[in-house]
């Protein structure tokens, strides 16, 4: 069953799926392809070539899938996929992919976004993400599992957020945040591990492995390369191999106040 006010604008060749509202003055292009069970409210605007999984809530105002804030962008086929389970809140703005980005927008499953966030071209999201109000990411970001964005924080381009990392409110990210880290500030440096999120998910070994792993790299005094490096080759954890193999591969680097030998 449907239930789509009278003055939604739905345009022909659209897909929409079994058990999904749509609301007043919401407006849907013709490449659209929307599953099953979703809840589309008052004038949120779903336009360009989007793919929206089931169980989604797309709150008023949302515009999600119109073109790339990018002047190289030149009307290319370009992609917009959303997951399941997802919360999309007011005044939200997603983006496409471009194609210098490989084409494709992607968030996975069970995110909130919450007011006003910003998705920009060719971000990749994983799932049981939360971004707060105002969180804005700029092209190209790639964010892992169980990511938190504090409000009001901007990402800059190409920047990579590993799982379960924590970025605190009103900072400002340039460089590449590990998975398991906190980072705050402007420019946000990592000010430890995000044990909050931690705990809510690893035994009390892998996190202690972390903890270990984290003085390390990053309050030993050491390389940072070759801290990680020592630990990649010593260390049984996989979650510590994670957390190195992430800092060996990163391009942005990663900010933090380096210590001396000394302290």
């Amino acid at each position: 069953m449907l239930n789509i006010h009278p003055t939604a604008v739905i345009e022909d060749g659209a897909i929409i799926g079994n058990n999904v509202t749509i609301g007043p003055f919401v407006t849907i292009s013709s490449a659209t392809i929307i599953g099953d069970d979703n809840i589309i409210d008052a004038h949120a605007n779903i336009a360009g070539r989007t793919t929206i999984g089931k169980g989604n809530h797309i709150f008023s105002h949302a515009v999600v899938g119109s073109i790339p804030q990018d002047l190289k962008f030149n009307g290319e086929d370009v992609e917009l996929i959303i997951g399941d389970n997802n919360k999309i809140r007011e005044f939200t703005l997603l983006n496409p992919g471009t194609i210098g980005g490989g084409s494709i927008t992607k968030i996975g499953n069970n995110n909130l976004l919450m007011g006003y966030v910003h998705l920009g071209h060719d971000v990749l999201m994983g799932d049981n993400c939360i971004l707060a109000n105002g969180a804005t990411l700029a092209g190209h970001v790639e964010l892992g599992n169980h990511v938190v964005i504090g409000g009001l924080t901007p990402i800059h381009q190409f920047v990579k957020i590993g799982d379960f990392a924590m970025v605190a409110g009103a900072s400002a990210l340039s460089q590449d945040i590990p998975p398991f880290c906190m980072a705050e500030g402007n420019r946000a440096t990592l000010r430890g591990l995000n044990l909050t999120g931690l705990r809510r998910q690893l035994e009390r070994d892998e996190i202690n492995a972390l903890k270990t792993a984290y003085k390390e790299l990053f309050e030993s005094g050491q390389a940072l390369q070759e801290s990680a490096e020592t630990l990649l080759k010593n260390s049984e954890s996989e979650n510590v191999k994670k957390l190195v193999t992430f800092i060996t591969k990163s391009k942005r680097g990663i900010p933090f106040i380096r210590k001396n030998n000394n302290g």
